[in-house]
């Protein structure tokens, strides 16, 4: 216990004077850099080959980072992307203000306690409502559907959804609610339908896109999947929730997609990652927001990659948005129909077989954006971060 404390001495130490390390073992710097006009308080990623040498003969569970400046321990989270029991990244919360840089040191100190978060990133698959699978940060939720609920909507039985759309839950509480509004819903089935102070969820998705669905647009109409045939979860913790849903093949196309989904702490929008091929080539590959009864409004930033709308749910606004990589959206535009659930603003984006574009919403009850003006700002903010991602370095 003795040597513990005179380690935690010497990194305090080393931090208040702004080295960069403690010795060639026992310690590396990371700087990230924000190249971009505002302060960002972000999750990063430090690829594990980076770490590779320091790594080396030390335990994962040893591993701590902490601002230099501060001397403050940061929760921090590995992940193993492809499943051979090796991690392939390590994530931690970085705050960086605008145009400028912050130091980490990334420290072995073994028997030190992990450094707690208060907030988490989840999801799972939820059987105990047909088969959904739910995720969700500090700030947003969001669910979509499984073949058991495809089949009860095709053997015309009760709790079914026909859907490949994205729904959401507008939460105003930093806590996990997912465990909690299932748990409710067993006894209740519109416990979640109400707002008890936490949120609820009072969003349609139907057959509509909700917010971020996808599928090929063709003769004015879109083509989507049925719902998730199966699906994989990657990973949950404090900092990212990452997961896998594959889906049947669709359309004369013959479109088979993979939608790895991940959610960061910290921010509105999910990451959608999306593989898919087809039987003969694509025109497009389309990602939209529903409409809803057309009573809302769209707005199209194409050269920026976004598509907004903004809507009051029971009297109250809401504002949903996509923001693709720039230079993917091939075309926008906002497709109203008299058929239910067919309304969608649409961004077709390049058919490469592979697309990345962030979904996410802002609801007034939360705080986060009360009105059109104040979503527009997150939704450019959100592609200045896509166009600009934090530098690091490692030494």
């Amino acid at each position: 216990m003795k040597q513990l404390k005179t380690n935690w001495a010497a990194i305090f130490t080393v931090a208040s004077f702004g080295l960069t390390t403690l010795s060639a073992q026992e310690s590396i710097s990371v700087t990230v850099k924000n190249n971009v006009g505002f302060d960002r308080n972000e999750v990063v990623a430090l690829n594990s080959k980076s770490l590779s040498g320091f790594m080396k003969g030390k335990k994962e569970a040893d591993i701590h980072i902490k601002n230099a400046i501060t001397g403050q321990n940061e929760p921090l989270q590995w992940i193993d992307y492809d499943g051979d029991k090796k991690s392939d990244e390590l994530l931690f919360m970085a705050n960086v203000k605008a145009k400028g840089s912050a130091k980490y040191i990334l420290v072995n100190i073994p028997g030190a306690p992990a450094a707690e978060s208060k907030l988490t990133t989840y999801s799972r698959f939820v059987p105990e409502r047909t088969d959904d699978y739910t995720w969700e940060n500090d700030k947003v939720a969001f669910r979509t559907y499984g073949p058991d609920a495809q089949q009860r909507t095709e053997q015309k039985r009760e709790n079914g959804t026909l859907s490949s759309g994205i729904d959401i839950w507008l939460k105003r509480t930093s806590k996990s609610v997912i465990n909690e509004w299932y748990k409710g819903y067993l006894t209740d089935p519109m416990f979640y339908h109400k707002d008890r102070g936490e949120g609820y969820d009072p969003y349609h998705v139907g057959a509509s896109r909700g917010t971020g669905g996808t599928g090929v647009w063709e003769n004015d109409s879109l083509l989507v999947s049925k719902n998730f045939i199966s699906y994989k979860t990657i990973a949950t913790g404090p900092l990212r929730t990452v997961f896998e849903l594959d889906y049947a093949p669709y359309s004369n196309y013959g479109v088979k997609e993979t939608k790895r989904i991940s959610l960061d702490l910290n921010t509105n929008f999910s990451k959608f990652e999306i593989t898919y091929s087809s039987k003969k080539q694509l025109p497009n590959f389309a990602t939209g927001i529903t409409l809803h009864n057309n009573e809302g409004k769209a707005e199209l930033f194409t050269e920026k990659g976004i598509v907004a709308h903004h809507e009051k749910i029971d009297g109250v606004y809401i504002g949903e948005g996509i923001v693709a990589v720039p230079g993917t959206i091939q075309k926008a535009f906002i497709n109203k129909s008299k058929t239910k659930d067919q309304s969608n603003v649409i961004a077709l984006l390049k058919p490469t077989g592979k697309a990345v574009y962030y979904a996410g919403f802002a609801w007034a009850k939360a705080g986060q954006a009360t009105n059109e003006t104040e979503w527009n700002a997150l939704l450019k903010k959100q592609a200045e971060i896509v166009a600009s991602p934090l530098v690091i370095t490692v030494k």
